[in-house]
């Protein structure tokens, strides 16, 4: 900044004209002035400012409107980091003349805004730029700062609550950053630099504390630097960034491993067409884990660096890359993406947003129709005139994870958790843990996992089961979901998950989905050693029993599994709480048990595998007293005969 300004001010001098006679230049000046002015040069050459400031002082009490032993008397203090001072003397210059040359204007509004002036820095910004000048280039600057000035003075006047907590647990002396973590908030990896090598380190969060980070090892950790990191919500999933491998497509590549197994797998270069001869880097994976955001200078950008994103196929292989445009990409750089569970709101970081300094950081929202939001400041003081990026948001949008060489740091960087503002928080998230085993052996089951937006009758996610038959996919709120978990040789399993008007979440939710196998089922001829599949996604109109569309994606994987078993015959059971007449519930359950038996045969199942019946409020499996009891017990479900 010293030596910008040192030249800027040579500039100001060595091209300036005479506007008027109140005041004289180098050129005009008194002889005698004009001595103690060179002399006063060769002390500022030497970097002796206060002797030049004594000798410009003399020539100014020969020639009192002196105006470039002004300025040079304003660059002197600007040296010895005496900014009011400075700033004085550059008022002196354009109080003598503004338009002496309108780049002191620029001069003084960069030094205000440096020292936290930032109405009086946008005001002189805003002169220069009234003013005419030939610097195309300069008038851009001006006007950025301007912008950026008077959105800090409105920001410094409405601060967020921001405390940051240091983890001290993970930090060291040396840097840690680039915080990544599961859904449930347990298991976070970050990169640690030491001797010169980044590596991954992993931690645990035992009793809502912290351990010590470890080396995550090989076969992630080698020789090269590994950094910018990202993982699945379920932590099966890695995907980070390597730089300068002989192999690589360009120069950082994106990279994925897979647990398995317990094991991390040897890591694999995410191919074309994610990477190519540019620079891809700090990726962020979806909840899901199909889509991935990342950073690139790859042609065809709107800047230096734009964010970029991606989508997973049914065949593993991942899309041609869209550039998210120039709602979110200017003509900077942006950097560090975060996509929160919600699957909605993006943070980010940019140097091109107006904002209060070198790079502040974002947020945007997905729309209905698929476009971002205008980005939004995170604002003051999370953003300061420093660069912050590198935001990472908890499930539940209350905590924001970031990386700073604060004060009170313990290394060089160190990684800070803070409680998110309520105005920059996402939409809550909750997530669902489950334990899938066979009912009849209690055997650990893989199996294949599907999450429905009963809004839209879409797959939200999918996914298999761990080796050991666990799963854990997220649920956002403002949506209804169905939860299918499904095996072939099994009843499939079904949950319905009502989050529409959810607006936070006390607790995740957890189950032990037991697999009936079918010969199991069929073996068990009595019906009251059968275990009924209870259809927890078919809905009906009140009071009636026409079906509702949402009921649509759980009556087709029963009618998937009546065809994959041909030979299987089943019962359609309909049920109803206490409310109203008994025989009037009876005969509700019947007609409701007969469209769903209706819509299966419909769509291709003979009529002779299946039957309906009808049990009104006889059969409850819950109280009647509550609201919840008594959805329970309104219920459709089916047995194998």
């Amino acid at each position: 900044m010293k030596n910008t300004l040192k030249v800027i001010l040579i500039l100001l001098i060595s091209s300036s004209s005479v506007f008027g006679q109140d005041y004289v230049t180098k050129k005009t000046a008194d002889p005698e002035a004009l001595q103690l002015y060179a002399k006063a040069q060769e002390s500022g050459m030497k970097g002796e400012n206060r002797m030049a400031i004594e000798t410009y002082e003399k020539a100014l009490e020969i020639e009192p409107n002196f105006i470039d032993a002004y300025l040079y008397i304003a660059d002197a203090y600007y040296a010895l980091e005496e900014f009011e001072t400075s700033e004085i003397w550059f008022e002196k210059v354009i109080k003598i003349d503004p338009t002496y040359d309108t780049r002191v204007l620029y001069v003084l509004g960069a030094l205000e805004y440096r020292m936290d002036k930032y109405t009086e820095a946008a005001d002189h910004f805003e002169f220069f730029l009234k003013l005419s000048h030939k610097s195309p280039s300069l008038l851009n600057k001006a006007r950025s700062m301007m912008e950026t000035s008077r959105f800090a003075a409105e920001a410094v006047k409405n601060p967020l609550p921001f405390e940051p907590k240091n983890l001290e647990n993970i930090n060291t002396e040396l840097p840690e950053y680039l915080p990544c973590f599961t859904a449930d908030g347990n298991y976070m990896i970050y990169t640690s630099r030491y001797g010169g090598q980044e590596d991954f380190f992993q931690s645990q969060k035992i009793n809502g504390e912290w351990i010590k980070g470890i080396n995550i090892g090989e076969p992630i950790n080698t020789l090269d630097n590994e950094g910018a990191e990202t993982i699945s919500a379920d932590g099966r999933f890695l995907v980070y960034t390597v730089c300068n491998r002989r192999e690589d497509f360009g120069g950082c590549d994106l990279y994925f491993s897979e647990m398995k197994n317990g094991e991390w797998s040897i890591p694999q270069n995410i191919g074309l067409p994610v990477n190519s001869t540019a620079w891809e880097s700090q990726p962020s994976l979806s909840a899901d884990g199909r889509t991935l955001y990342f950073v690139s200078s790859r042609n065809g950008g709107r800047g230096k660096k734009d964010l970029w994103v991606t989508y997973k196929m049914k065949n593993g292989r991942w899309m041609q890359p869209r550039n998210l445009g120039d709602v979110i990409n200017t003509s900077g750089n942006e950097s560090s993406p975060h996509i929160h569970a919600d699957g909605q709101t993006l943070y980010f970081s940019s140097d091109g947003h107006v904002g209060m300094g070198e790079a502040d950081m974002f947020m945007t929202t997905r729309q209905a129709d698929g476009s971002w939001s205008k980005p939004k400041n995170l604002g003051y003081p999370i953003n300061t005139k420093a660069a912050e990026n590198s935001l990472v948001v908890s499930l539940d949008g209350s905590i924001g994870y970031f990386a700073s060489d604060r004060e009170d740091s313990k290394g060089a960087t160190d990684i800070y958790s803070f409680e998110m503002p309520q105005s920059i928080r996402p939409k809550p998230v909750t997530y669902l843990k489950a334990q899938v085993t066979d009912a009849a052996t209690g055997f650990d089951l893989q199996a294949e996992v599907e999450l429905v937006q009963l809004s839209t009758g879409l797959v939200y996610t999918e996914a298999i089961t761990t080796e050991s038959g666990e799963f854990l996919i997220c649920l956002p709120s403002g949506d209804d979901y169905a939860l299918n978990v499904s095996r072939k040789g099994y009843l499939f399993y079904s949950e319905n998950f009502a989050l529409k008007e959810a607006t936070s979440f006390a607790a995740p939710f957890e189950a032990n989905v037991k697999l009936q196998p079918i010969d199991v089922a069929i073996a068990n001829t009595n019906e009251n050693e059968t275990k009924t599949v209870i259809l927890k996604n078919v809905f009906f109109e009140s009071g009636v029993a026409d079906l509702k569309s949402i009921s649509k994606s759980e009556l087709d994987k029963l009618v998937i599994l009546l065809n994959e078993n041909p030979t299987m015959k089943i019962q359609i059971n309909g049920h109803t709480d206490n409310v109203g007449n008994p025989e009037t519930n009876q005969n509700l359950s019947l007609n409701r048990a007969t469209s769903v038996m209706n819509y299966v045969i419909k769509n291709g199942i003979e009529a002779t595998r299946l039957t309906a019946k009808g049990f009104g409020e006889s059969q409850p499996i819950d109280t009647n007293e509550t609201t919840e009891g008594r959805k329970n017990n309104r219920r459709t479900e089916f047995l194998v005969k």
